[in-house]
């Protein structure tokens, strides 16, 4: 591989577990909440309707389809309404609850820290996330993670989104990096990967699932640790 000096990292579902953290969340509110009093039998149905509906939003989120307002407006009225919830029955304070507890949730994918401690030593290491300010300002602070990154770039204060060239070239601008020696990691196909290479640059798919890689991703990892004998 070629001679990188600046790694790039996306957060959610990359370092940061996102499902299995949103897991916890849900399953504290949902007896918080008292959901079952609602027809809600099973939280486990609850989650893995939220998870997909959250997922869809998102991928709008990132092609700037949808802002912020109707993400965090729709996840939850369109979960409750899903599993047959009277829209005039939503807890409207659901959101703000899950808002606020979700994000101080500390677990990360396995080896997250001696990997990136492992970097550190070697590379230059920052972080382009879609998630937003406050809740990644927190997910970071909350699990020792600022420490290994230079910079932290969050596109809801730079003003575009991966896969936005714009975000990219601001980062490496930042950075003081070019294309050619930097590298970018993370699990979403269109935001980081294609992302990054549409604009130049190279990056490594973080595949944790195991779902099937297109050809033109020419490098994978399926656990981060991976990262210590490819870098």
């Amino acid at each position: 591989m070629k001679r990188y000096t600046h790694l790039f990292f996306d957060l959610d579902h990359t370092i940061w577990d996102f499902d299995r953290n949103a897991e916890e969340t849900l399953q504290e509110l949902f007896v918080l909440h008292e959901l079952e009093a609602l027809g809600l039998a099973s939280a486990t149905e609850f989650i893995a309707t939220y998870t997909r509906n959250n997922h869809a939003l998102w991928a709008d989120y990132h092609l700037g389809k949808i802002d912020k307002e109707t993400l965090r407006q729709t996840r939850f009225r369109k979960t409750f309404t899903d599993l047959g919830v009277h829209p005039d029955i939503v807890p409207v304070a659901f959101e703000d609850a899950y808002v606020e507890l979700c994000p101080t949730k500390t677990n990360l994918f396995p080896h997250a820290h001696e990997t990136l401690a492992y970097l550190q030593q070697k590379y230059r290491l920052h972080l382009i996330t879609n998630g937003f300010q406050e809740a990644t300002r927190r997910k970071v602070s909350g699990t020792g993670l600022e420490k290994y990154f230079t910079n932290i770039i969050i596109s809801e204060l730079i003003g575009v989104n991966k896969p936005d060239k714009a975000i990219f070239e601001h980062a490496l601008k930042l950075a003081g990096a070019g294309k050619e020696e930097s590298m970018m990691i993370g699990d979403s196909l269109e935001a980081d990967v294609y992302g990054a290479l549409n604009f130049g640059m190279d990056a490594i798919y973080f595949n944790p699932l195991k779902a099937p890689k297109p050809d033109d991703v020419l490098v994978q990892i399926h656990s981060l640790d991976e990262l210590t004998r490819l870098l």
